[in-house]
């Protein structure tokens, strides 16, 4: 019972959850931006993948972590722009473009990381100064320099991490105090009543856009120079799916999304803890946690927990009334 404790509630589980939060976090954040303009974005999955990539191989090229994450940003928003020219110049089918921008990034990733470095799609193990490492907040023996069980949850992580949570308040006071995030959300709500404002309806979306691509390069970026020392096949491992189901989860909210990404990221860490653990003569499933959090999406959107409501011109292409 109490090793059961301790994989639940341990001070090892919560610092995870941190960890593996982070990633969801920026996903969903980035979701929001581009859902609340009305554009759908099912291609969160492969902007990160692509970033984590070109941060992972540019990284270990010139040997910073700095300039990785510059390239995890200009080739994320790259993919980003597609996506926005796909669904706001030629109008066309929003899901069917982010499906397409997730097979083109795990086919490139692979076939350039293979062609580049011969690894079978992987880049070399990064050094520490390829990467960004968690700030020292332990002594030599590894324990918490103070206040215990609270510093190793809440301290030790790399810079990335207190960013991506310093964005919650962020976003949510931008979207809802300043002029661009009033604009934005009306032009997910009413496009139409935007335009007549003489607002730029396209200007504000790909605006957005970019703002999801930044925010899924820097997702990126962690995955590869962070929380791992290098970029492997496929290791975005449908956490952009999993930010999707956050963002519904959240009802496109920002401090909800938060929640939902730490009980998102809480299961992750309690299901890779359980790994092996019997209870009894009994194995647990892994599966059944990793699971939970598709479940409650479920869940939700069968009204049990409440209605989840998109923006009103979500996925709908605009075309200017002439």
């Amino acid at each position: 019972m109490a090793e059961f404790l301790n994989i639940f509630f341990g001070s090892e589980t919560f610092a995870s959850t941190i960890r593996l939060t982070v990633p969801l976090l920026l996903c969903c954040l980035a979701g929001l931006w581009s859902e609340r303009s009305g554009i759908v974005d099912i291609g969160l999955e492969g902007k990160m993948l692509a970033g984590a990539f070109a941060a992972a191989a540019a990284a270990h090229v010139y040997q910073s972590a700095w300039i990785g994450l510059v390239f995890a940003l200009a080739v994320s928003v790259a993919f980003a722009l597609v996506h926005g020219y796909a669904a706001i110049a030629q109008r066309g089918n929003q899901v069917v473009s982010g499906v397409a921008i997730n097979m083109l990034a795990a086919g490139l990733a692979l076939v350039l990381g293979n062609t580049w470095f011969g690894q079978g799609g992987r880049t070399p193990a990064l050094g520490e100064g390829e990467r960004f490492m968690p700030f020292a907040f332990f002594d030599s023996s590894g324990q918490p320099a103070a206040l215990g069980w609270l510093t190793k949850v809440l301290f030790g992580h790399s810079w990335l991490t207190y960013f991506a949570f310093a964005l919650v308040p962020l976003t949510a006071w931008a979207l809802a105090r300043t002029r661009f995030g009033l604009q934005l959300r009306a032009v997910g709500e009413n496009p139409h009543a935007v335009d007549t404002a003489g607002i730029s309806v396209a200007g504000l979306r790909y605006r957005a856009v970019i703002i999801t691509g930044l925010l899924c390069g820097v997702a990126g970026s962690f995955l590869s120079t962070s929380l791992s020392a290098g970029f492997i096949k496929d290791m975005s491992a449908g956490r952009g799916f999993m930010a999707l189901a956050a963002l519904i989860f959240a009802n496109w909210r920002a401090w909800p999304a938060m929640g939902a990404c730490l009980l998102f990221g809480y299961l992750s860490a309690a299901g890779n803890r359980l790994q092996g653990r019997h209870i009894g003569s009994l194995e647990i499933p892994v599966q059944f946690i990793n699971m939970l959090p598709y479940v409650m999406t479920v869940i939700l959107l069968a009204g049990f927990i409440g209605k989840s409501i998109p923006p009103r011109a979500s996925g709908i292409p605009y075309t200017k009334d002439r």
